[in-house]
């Protein structure tokens, strides 16, 4: 559906091998541009941090970078971490120029500056179709796995075990996997549990899956109550996973944030691209659930917009 842009590692510089000759070939072509058609000719590069491939925040990167391929003169380069807080670790750092990030995530960032609010994350938290656990609270004594360190899924999967009242590592047993391996242990029945954080359905699974999932509603005020975060409630439909029955959960808006030294006219371009190209990065299982327009984009709670995001959105848009 998307196009996949290879993803490396931040501080590897990204560099190709080339000879001498040729780099000084390329250096006078490039000069060469630049003075026939001023800044204009050069293309900014913009590294987006993401997750792991197969969940929402890196399918929703590369189809960014694909529509920015298409429609802008910048070029996203998807970059693969793992999740929310590494990627406001390396913003932080100046190793990349934006970050998708949980908003509840967000909300302890410094200086964090948002060019839109891009979808809304379901936090799911499932268990074996047959397992005697019905609510949160029976996890007590069992094994969960919370996905890897560094995610925002993760501290919130955490923050959401607190609430209840069963502190990690000593009420409850944590474990932390990518998601696919998390499924392959939940049906091994080396874990209890699995909570991850994405899309409904979540695209991860390519073979029918099932999966029960637990109704998290009651839990989406105390959160609020505990940590200060607006979480929402969400609905998750019957059927989602084959057999799981419709359950609401919590919600957590999902934001783009970029470095303060991201140029002002790539902020812009993102901005055109979120609000003038959102049927292309809307993935066609989740029609229905997730849009952008401007009412959405500008929902970025605390984080302030970037002030050339925020200048795109009002200019002929009301």
């Amino acid at each position: 559906m998307t196009t996949t842009h290879p993803a490396e590692s931040p501080g590897s510089g990204f560099a190709t091998r080339v000879s001498r000759r040729g780099a000084l070939t390329l250096a006078a072509a490039l000069a060469t541009g630049l003075a026939a058609n001023g800044c204009s000719g050069a293309e900014t590069r913009v590294r987006l941090g993401t997750a792991q491939p197969g969940g929402q925040f890196h399918e929703f990167a590369s189809a960014l970078a694909a529509a920015a391929a298409t429609y802008s003169t910048i070029r996203i380069e998807p970059i693969v971490t793992e999740g929310s807080f590494t990627n406001l670790r390396l913003l932080a750092r100046g190793e990349i120029d934006a970050a998708l990030t949980l908003g509840d995530a967000a909300h302890a960032a410094d200086r964090a500056l948002a060019i839109g609010r891009v979808y809304e994350c379901y936090v799911q938290l499932a268990v074996r179709p047959n397992s005697p656990i019905q609510h949160l609270v029976d996890l007590r004594g069992r094994r969960v796995d919370l996905g890897l360190i560094g995610s925002g899924s993760a501290a919130t999967g955490e923050r959401l075990l607190r609430t209840a009242g069963l502190v990690p590592g000593i009420d409850i047993a944590i474990e932390h996997r990518n998601l696919s391996a998390a499924v392959q242990a939940l049906h091994r029945g080396e874990v209890d549990a699995i909570l991850w954080g994405d899309e409904v359905p979540t695209p991860v699974f390519d073979e029918p899956t099932r999966l029960r999932l637990l109704d998290l509603a009651e839990w989406v005020a105390p959160m609020y109550a505990r940590s200060g975060y607006p979480y929402d409630t969400v609905p998750v439909p019957p059927n989602t996973y084959p057999g799981s029955a419709a359950v609401d959960t919590v919600g957590v808006p999902t934001l783009l944030l970029a470095s303060p030294a991201l140029a002002d006219h790539a902020v812009t371009s993102i901005a055109e691209l979120l609000l003038d190209r959102g049927d292309l990065l809307v993935p066609s299982q989740t029609i229905g659930f997730q849009f952008l327009d401007r009412r959405w984009l500008v929902g970025t709670g605390q984080i302030p917009l970037h002030p050339a995001a925020a200048a795109h959105y009002r200019a002929g848009h009301g």
